[in-house]
Order: structure tokens, then sequence, then C-alpha cells
């Protein structure tokens, strides 16, 4: 399971990364995975209305978000957009990244392709500001309530702060840390009830790729799915890409990862392997099942899908 926090203060040590920081802490607390992504040290460039989103799918610009963070929104369970007030709206760093994702709405309306965790993602909002206008976080809320929508997070609500003007003064706040750790117990303590299950093949490419997507897609609500590879390749099968978004399910975004990490950051209590061999792992405590599934790489489209279609009936009767 994984929390990822988008921080969009420039302030080193500011209310906004105290806030997102005692967030984060509340929820590691829980035993839950966190990535903060701090939108003003990454390379992320502005949108540039070059609609290749919308017409193939895609953003053509190179950077951090292309690089590394979609993938990050792609896997997250939860997503937290923090961000002090400029102007009465969000900041330009976050607001750079927030626009970038447009590449995720057109994938969603324009292509009708839905994310694996569309069923259980969330949102919540956190802001700071200091001033103590009514209005303070109207702009900044409606935003972010589009820019989830487009991420596929349900938005499920904010902690928002006014007259906070200086460094130190929300730490100081009577009610703070009780209201953060009232909001994790809300939005990221019910997801940290699932089954962790992690699926394994060997390249981590294909196979695992589509089970954890189906367990997600079809499970996310009793499965915390991931998957991995024993020596996992360069990027994912494209063919594998095709076919699961013939069944409506988008893994533009999905990055393989190796079998140690995703151990490390995931303790399964159950693994499905897939091939893996020798090095399919072996811990003390935790249940092992293997499905035999042919590897498909290299085969002709049709063999492709129907391994789909086989791992998604063998998810389907291990959910229920």
């Amino acid at each position: 399971m994984l929390v990822l926090g988008l921080q969009g203060s420039p302030r080193k040590k500011g209310n906004t990364r105290f806030l997102l920081d005692r967030f984060l802490e509340e929820s590691r607390n829980l035993g839950v995975r966190t990535i903060t992504v701090d939108t003003d040290k990454r390379n992320i460039l502005p949108c540039r209305e070059l609609t290749a989103c919308e017409r193939k799918g895609f953003c053509p610009i190179k950077d951090d978000l292309k690089d590394e963070i979609y993938s990050q929104i792609h896997e997250a369970d939860i997503i937290v957009a923090a961000t002090p007030v400029f102007f009465y709206n969000m900041t330009a760093q976050l607001k750079a990244l927030i626009d970038r994702c447009q590449v995720f709405w057109a994938r969603k309306y324009r292509f009708k392709l839905k994310e694996p965790g569309i069923a259980q993602r969330r949102g919540f909002l956190l802001s700071v500001g200091a001033s103590s206008g009514k209005q303070l976080f109207e702009a900044i809320e409606l935003s972010t309530r589009y820019f989830f929508d487009a991420v596929s997070a349900n938005y499920e609500g904010s902690l928002t702060y006014r007259g906070m003007e200086n460094a130190g003064d929300l730490a100081a706040h009577p009610t703070v840390d009780k209201e953060v750790r009232q909001a994790v117990e809300k939005v990221v303590k019910p997801l940290t009830t699932r089954r962790r299950i992690l699926f394994a093949c060997r390249e981590n490419a294909c196979r695992s790729q589509m089970a954890a997507a189906f367990a997600r897609y079809l499970g996310g609500d009793q499965i915390d799915a991931m998957s991995a590879g024993s020596e996992p390749a360069e990027k994912v099968n494209p063919l594998m890409q095709a076919v699961m978004a013939d069944k409506g399910i988008d893994l533009a975004f999905a990055r393989t990862r190796l079998l140690d990490d995703a151990i490390a950051a995931h303790r399964p209590e159950m693994i499905v392997t897939m091939g893996c061999g020798e090095a399919c792992p072996v811990i003390p405590g935790v249940k092992i099942e293997d499905w035999d599934i042919p590897d498909p790489v290299g085969q002709v489209d049709s063999i492709m899908t129907d391994v789909r279609d086989e791992i998604e009936t063998r998810v389907k009767k291990l959910i229920n």
C-alpha cells in the first residue's frame, strides 16, 4: 500500500511541510509505505498544450513526471496534495504537476481506460494560508477535486488552516495533531486491513503485472496487490499493455520492480508465483501458490490474450 504525498511548498521548514510530514508519519505508524514528491526540487515542466495526450494518450515532455512520478501516481492507493496559499490558489510548482496530469484525464475520458486502483484510490487535501479570508481555500479545493477525478481518486476531504503566518505556527496549533490522526484514521486505516499479495514472475513485464492489475481492479477492497520479478526487465511488455487495454484496464504507467525490493516494501501474506525459477522466495509464515501459466513473450498475439484471460479467471477465484 502506498500513500503518495505531493508537496507543493517551496519553503524548507514551512507549515505545509509540517502538515504533510505529520500526515505521512501517522500513515507509516499504521505500517503503510509513503513517498513524498517535493515539487520544488523536481524537474517538472509546465504543460505546453501540445494536445498529444488527447490525441495519442501520452505526454511527450521529458522530465521527472514522465520518468517517475506518473508511475508513482499509478501505483498509489492514496494521494495527498499539500500546498500553501499563493494568491488564493495553490503554488505554481504543484499546479505544474497537476496540469501535466491531463494525460490521466485523456486516457480516462478520451480513451475510456480505467486505472487498476480506481475502486479504492483516495485523495486528500492539506493546505495552509496566512490570511483569514472566508474564501481562502475555495479555488484550491476546486482544482484539487478535478485533479483527483482525473487520476481516479475519490475526494475524501481536507485539512485547512488559516492565519498561519510564520514558520512554526502550525506546530503550535492546539488541535492539529488530533485532526491529522483523525484524518489518517478515516482515509488511510480502512485500507490497511486488506490482504497483502505479491505476484511474482521472472521479468515482471507481463504475467505478474496482469495479475496484480486484475487483483487491484476486481478486488482492491480486499487485496493490497503488488507485482515484481526476480530479473526485472527494463520496461513492461507493450503487447501486454495492449491486451489489458482491450479489457479497459490502463497499464500505461506500470513499471517493473525487483522481487527483493517488493518484499522489503510490501511484506506479503501470500506470494503467487508464475515462473520466477529458483529465485522465487520462500518466506517463513507466508503462503506460496504457484500458477502454472506459460510465458507468452515472443508468442503470437492470441497467446497473450489467452494468458490474460487465464490470469483473470484465476484472480477471480483467488478473490472469492
